[in-house]
């Protein structure tokens, strides 16, 4: 009982340890710069932890009790994939900040930026007083036109830090955990400790989605400083994921073999 739980308790703290991995953390601040709740980002970092430990129980699932084994060629490929995707989210967030620093020339005498919220979304850009100087409609914001696509799903809301989690699940970051299995012997141990090792990762991102937030929330009310949080996670982003890309591509030889 005492080496079921030496396993059990390896598990979760290599899970948590697992959560600060560079590639995972700058995925998740380039989405939680977006948000000025602590809440709504330990959210997020909950369910990324959930889709990244699907993936893992999955695939070591199929380790486990079926003996199979993944190709290199093919881990790197997958590594690629999250290399891109942090690419995109930069890329996103780099869009959303070039949008907010365009102000239309004739109303910039009488228009001002601020901060304000459409339902649940929070966002900054040039607005004035006088009719017509919003600058957008309710429903041109990207939670509307969200809405308007994906409104009847429920849960649509947890998709993305899901789906992204999932990538990162099947990439090869999560080997710490895979590299145990063939040390425990019984197959129920085996996916005991899988299951701990994910409950770890998702507590390990929780807190560090939230940590992230704080300094983000509180930032909320001074304009210049909170825009720029979504600036630099997006060129953060951007340039780690085509680092990783260089580094898989070329230096790990995925497209030179």
């Amino acid at each position: 009982m005492i080496t079921l739980l030496s396993i059990l308790l390896l598990g979760f703290f290599l899970g948590m340890r697992h959560a600060t991995d560079s590639d995972h953390v700058i995925a998740v601040t380039a989405i939680v710069s977006r948000q000025r709740s602590v809440g709504s980002a330990a959210l997020t970092g909950i369910f990324w932890g959930i889709g990244h430990s699907l993936t893992l129980l999955v695939v070591g699932g199929a380790i486990i009790f079926f003996g199979i084994v993944i190709p290199e060629r093919l881990g790197l490929s997958l590594e690629f994939c999250v290399a891109l995707m942090l690419v995109l989210l930069g890329a996103l967030n780099l869009r959303v900040a070039m949008r907010s620093l365009r102000v239309d020339p004739v109303l910039a005498a009488e228009a001002h930026e601020h901060a304000h919220r459409h339902g649940d979304y929070v966002h900054t850009h040039a607005h004035g007083h006088e009719l017509g100087n919003h600058g957008h409609s309710e429903d041109s914001v990207p939670p509307a036109r969200l809405d308007r696509i994906f409104g009847r799903l429920k849960w649509y809301g947890a998709i993305r830090p899901i789906v992204i989690g999932i990538v990162h699940g099947l990439a090869g970051s999560a080997a710490v955990a895979l590299l145990v299995l063939p040390i425990i012997q019984r197959p129920t141990w085996a996916l005991g400790y899988l299951i701990v090792f994910g409950l770890g990762t998702v507590t390990g991102m929780m807190l560090m989605t939230a940590t992230i937030a704080v300094p983000i929330a509180y930032t909320a009310r001074f304009n210049f400083l909170n825009r720029h949080f979504g600036t630099a996670a997006g060129v953060l982003s951007l340039g780690f994921g085509l680092f990783l890309a260089y580094q898989i591509g070329f230096v790990d030889r995925l497209f030179t073999h």
